[in-house]
C-alpha cells in the first residue's frame, strides 16, 4: 500500500474516533454552581478593609467616613453577619509589611471567621502587584474560599473575569504609585535646589510662622550639655541616663534618653547653624526603606542657614570622635595630638593606639615639628667614631624567647612575657611613636594617662602578656610603612636605661615578617584526602640576602636615643607638649567646655531643686 493511501485512512480513523459516542448512554453530572455575590441566600460573614496614608486631617475624615460607611451598610444587608473593620491608619499601600490590619486580616481568614471582604478599590488594598494577587491569591485557594468585592473597581474576586481585571487594574495602581513617587522625588529636588528646606521638629528650635528655625533657650542647654560632655569622655550611655536623672525632656517631651537619641542629636549638623539635605533616599517606591546618601543622589548643604546652638569646631570635633568606631570612648576625651619636646624621646608622638582620627601625615608633621634643631644639632656626635665596613648583627638571627618582641597583625598588639620582665612591676605603659625615626618607644605611665595600655598582668607571680585591639595605631603603622596587611609583623625591642630610667625601643625598619598558609598533604592511601594544615612561613626581605645585618658608619646610625644618651639629656617621663595649630580644641578648650556643662547642669539643680539631680551630678562626676 502506498505511503499516501495510509495517510487518508489514519486521518478517517481520527475522524471516527471523534464522532463520540451516543449521547443517550452517558450520565450528565451538573457541577455545583458559583453563586453570584448578589444571588446568595446562605449566611455571610462579612468584614471591610479600610487604609489611608498619611495622618493629615484630610485623610483622618476619608478613614472616619469610610469605617461609617462600611459598618452601616454590611449591618443593612439581609443575610450578613458583621465581622468587624479592618484598618490601617497613617501607612503606605505599596507594602504589606507595616501593615497590621490586613495581617489581621488575613490570619482572620484562614481561622475561618470571614466569607467576605469588602474595600474601597485595588488602591486602597494594595498597590504592589505581587502583594495584591498574593493575598488575593491566598483567599481564594482558602477552604471555603474568601471573595474580595472592589467597590469602585466594580471586582469580586471570586468571579470568572475578576482575576484578569484585577491584574491590569493593580498594574495601572502600581504604577500609579510610581509615578507619585517619581513626582515627589522631582519636586523635593527642585526645593531643596532652591534653597527651600524641610524643617522637622528638632530638639532646640522652635518654628516660626514661616518655618524658619529659632533657638529655643532650654532646649538649647541640653544641646550644649550632649556635646561638651561628649567632647570630654563621658559616652553616651552615660549622657542619656544623666539626662533622664536630671528629667530633661526630648522633643516629643518624653523625659527617657536613650543611647541612639543622644548619638542622632550629635550627628544632626543644623545644630551647628547648617543645613545638609537629603542625607537618605528611597531606592524602592515599593519597599520605602531608605538608605544612607553615599554620593548617590545630589545632596544641598547651606552653611550659617541658622543661628547655631554650637559652634562649627564643637560640632565638627564631636562627629570626628564619634567616627572613630573602634575608640574605647568611656572616660576618654577628644585625644589632642602632642609632641614631647626635649629630652631622649624629643619627636615622639604619644599614642592612643584605638584613636584612627590622626593622619599618618599628621604623626608625621607632629613630629618634625620639634625635630628640625634636633637634627642639627647631631652632626657632631655623628663623626665621633668612625665604624666604616662594620656590620650591627640583625636581631633576627640570634631571636630567642627572652628577647623583647612586639607583634602587630589584624588589628591586634601583643608584646611578650621577655618585655614585661625588663620593667620588672611595671603593669601599664605608654606608646609612642616617631614616624620620622620610624620607631615606637614604650615608658612606664600612670594608670591615669589617658593613653595608657595594661599590657600584662600578674598570675600565681608571673607576668602573663595581654594581647591588645589597636586600631588606631595599626591603621597609622600600616600607612607610613606600606605593609602588606596579610602579613604578621613582629619587632625586636631594645632596652635602653640609665639609673632607674627605662625605655624600650622597637625600629619599625627591621620586622619579622609572618604569613600563615594552608598546605595540603600528600593523602597516605590512595583513596583518602590530603590532610590541610597550617604552616607558619617567615619572610625576609632581599636585601638581606648574603648579610649578617646592616652597614653602618657611624655610631648615630645605631640608634638616634644612644646619641641623647652620650649628651646625657634623658628626661624619660617629660610631658608631650599639644600642638595648638594642629588642633581643634587643646585640653584647656575641653575643660572650658566641661565648665561651661557644669554651670548649665548647675542651674537645672536650681530651677527643679530635687534632691534626685543632685545626685545624678555627683554620680556623673560633674563638678568634681
Amino acid at each position: 500500500m502506498s505511503s499516501g493511501t495510509e495517510a487518508i485512512d489514519r486521518k478517517q480513523r481520527i475522524r471516527d474516533r471523534y464522532r463520540g459516542v451516543d449521547t443517550s448512554e452517558l450520565e450528565v453530572i451538573p457541577a455545583k454552581i458559583v453563586e453570584g455575590l448578589g444571588e446568595s441566600t446562605s449566611i455571610r460573614r462579612v468584614a471591610a478593609y479600610v487604609r489611608v496614608s498619611t495622618d493629615n486631617d484630610e485623610q483622618t475624615s476619608s478613614y472616619e467616613l469610610q469605617k461609617n460607611y462600611y459598618t452601616d451598610y454590611i449591618k443593612a444587608q439581609p443575610g450578613w453577619e458583621f465581622v468587624g473593620i479592618y484598618d490601617d491608619e497613617g501607612i503606605s499601600g505599596t507594602s504589606l509589611a507595616h501593615r497590621k490590619g490586613m495581617q489581621q486580616l488575613i490570619e482572620d481568614c484562614k481561622a475561618g471567621k470571614i466569607d467576605l471582604i469588602l474595600t474601597k478599590s485595588i488602591a486602597r488594598f494594595a498597590r504592589n502587584i505581587v502583594d495584591c494577587l498574593s493575598v488575593i491569591e491566598t483567599l481564594k485557594n482558602l477552604d471555603p474560599p474568601v471573595g474580595v468585592k472592589f467597590e469602585a473597581d466594580n471586582i469580586y474576586t471570586l468571579d470568572s473575569n475578576g482575576r484578569m481585571i484585577l491584574t491590569i487594574l493593580a498594574s495601572v495602581a502600581e504604577e500609579e504609585s510610581h509615578s507619585k513617587s517619581i513626582i515627589m522625588n522631582w519636586s523635593i529636588d527642585r526645593r531643596f535646589s532652591r534653597g527651600l528646606f524641610l524643617t522637622p521638629a528638632l530638639l532646640g528650635y522652635d518654628q516660626d510662622e514661616d518655618g524658619n528655625l529659632m533657638v529655643n533657650q532650654d532646649e538649647s542647654q541640653t544641646v550644649k550639655v550632649i556635646y561638651y560632655l561628649y567632647l570630654n569622655g563621658f559616652s553616651l550611655k552615660d549622657i542619656a541616663e544623666l539626662l533622664t536623672d536630671y528629667e530633661r525632656k526630648t522633643k516629643l517631651g518624653n523625659t527617657e534618653w536613650n543611647p541612639g537619641t543622644i548619638a542622632g542629636i550629635i550627628a544632626n549638623e543644623r545644630h551647628c547653624g547648617d543645613v545638609l539635605a537629603r542625607k537618605t533616599f528611597t531606592p524602592n517606591f515599593l519597599t520605602h526603606k531608605a538608605k544612607k546618601n553615599n554620593n548617590d543622589r545630589t545632596q544641598y548643604r547651606q552653611r550659617d542657614h541658622h543661628e547655631a546652638i554650637v559652634s562649627r569646631d564643637v560640632f565638627n570635633a564631636a562627629n570626628h570622635l564619634r567616627a572613630s568606631r573602634t575608640y574605647k570612648r568611656k572616660n576618654h576625651p577628644l585625644p589632642v595630638l602632642s609632641v614631647v619636646d626635649d629630652g631622649i624621646l624629643r619627636g615622639y608622638v604619644p599614642f592612643d593606639k584605638d584613636w584612627t582620627g590622626f593622619s599618618a601625615e599628621e604623626y608625621r608633621e607632629a613630629s618634625e615639628s620639634v625635630m628640625r634643631e634636633k637634627q642639627s644639632n647631631t652632626v657632631e656626635v655623628r663623626n665621633r667614631l668612625d665604624l666604616t665596613g662594620y656590620e650591627v648583627v640583625r636581631a633576627q638571627y640570634f631571636a630567642t624567647l627572652q628577647n623583647p618582641a612586639m607583634t602587630i597583625s589584624n588589628g591586634r598588639l601583643r608584646f611578650n612575657a621577655a618585655c614585661l620582665k625588663k620593667f620588672d612591676d611595671v603593669e601599664y605603659v605608654e606608646l609612642l611613636l616617631n614616624s620620622v625615626d620610624r620607631c615606637i618607644a614604650i615608658r612606664p605611665c600612670e594608670k591615669s594617662n589617658p593613653n595608657a595600655i595594661r599590657w600584662g598582668r600578674l598570675k600565681e607571680g608571673r607576668w602573663c602578656a595581654n594581647t591588645l585591639g589597636c586600631r588606631g595605631l595599626a591603621k597609622a603603622l600600616f600607612d607610613i610603612m606600606e605593609w602588606d596587611e596579610d602579613l604578621k609583623y613582629r619587632f625586636r625591642g631594645q632596652l635602653v636605661e640609665q639609673g632607674g630610667d627605662k625605655l624600650m625601643l622597637f625600629e619599625l625598619d627591621q620586622p619579622e615578617m609572618i604569613k600563615v598558609e594552608e598546605i595540603v598533604l600528600p593523602p597516605k592511601e590512595e583513596e583518602s584526602e590530603g590532610e590541610t594544615v597550617k604552616k607558619t612561613i617567615y619572610i625576609f626581605p632581599p636585601e638581606w640576602a648574603g648579610t649578617f645585618g646592616q652597614p653602618i658608619t657611624s655610631v648615630a646610625q645605631i640608634g638616634i636615643l644612644q646619641q641623647e644618651h652620650y649628651a646625657g639629656n634623658w628626661d624619660v617621663l617629660r610631658p608631650a607638649s599639644e600642638i595648638k595649630e594642629m588642633n581643634i580644641f587643646t585640653a584647656d578648650g575641653l575643660n572650658t567646655l566641661l565648665h561651661e556643662a557644669e554651670e548649665i547642669m548647675e542651674g537645672w539643680i536650681d530651677i527643679d531643686g530635687g534632691k534626685q539631680n543632685v545626685n545624678a551630678a555627683e554620680g556623673a562626676g560633674i563638678g568634681d
